[in-house]
């Protein structure tokens, strides 16, 4: 299970898309006050963040799952565009796992989903 919170209609489409070819269960959460509670209910293998969203504050709801003892485990990917530097920072700050570029995001989308994507190291294509 992955969880997705993002809210842009392309990427939204893009990633159901593929976890719909390849067979992977996906929930979109769409509330910025419903994260850590569909984290929580889910108990996913990844939380996929668009780091770019305004309505979903991908921020605060990183923060506060890194914070939170029974989910900091939960592994975290965000894309952003590979020249928002400064969100990429706060990102970082705030605890995120991985931060992709959104074109080496999509470029990995199938591996990102089957859970062959890197894991660790400097963020990839940001």
């Amino acid at each position: 299970m992955i969880v997705c919170v993002v809210d842009d209609l392309i990427f939204s489409i893009k990633i159901s898309t593929a976890a719909r070819r390849l067979g992977v269960d996906l929930y979109f959460e769409r509330s910025r006050d419903n994260v850590l509670q569909t984290v929580r209910d889910k108990q996913p293998s990844l939380v996929i963040f668009d780091l770019n969203s305004t309505k979903l504050a991908p921020m605060d709801a990183i923060g506060a799952l890194k914070a939170d003892a029974s989910l900091r485990h939960v592994r975290t990917l965000g894309y952003v565009s590979h020249v928002d530097t400064a969100t990429i920072e706060r990102a970082r700050a705030a605890g995120i796992d991985q931060v992709m570029a959104r074109s080496s995001f999509s470029d990995k989308l199938g591996d990102i989903l089957q859970g062959q994507a890197p894991r660790s190291g400097p963020a990839q294509g940001a």
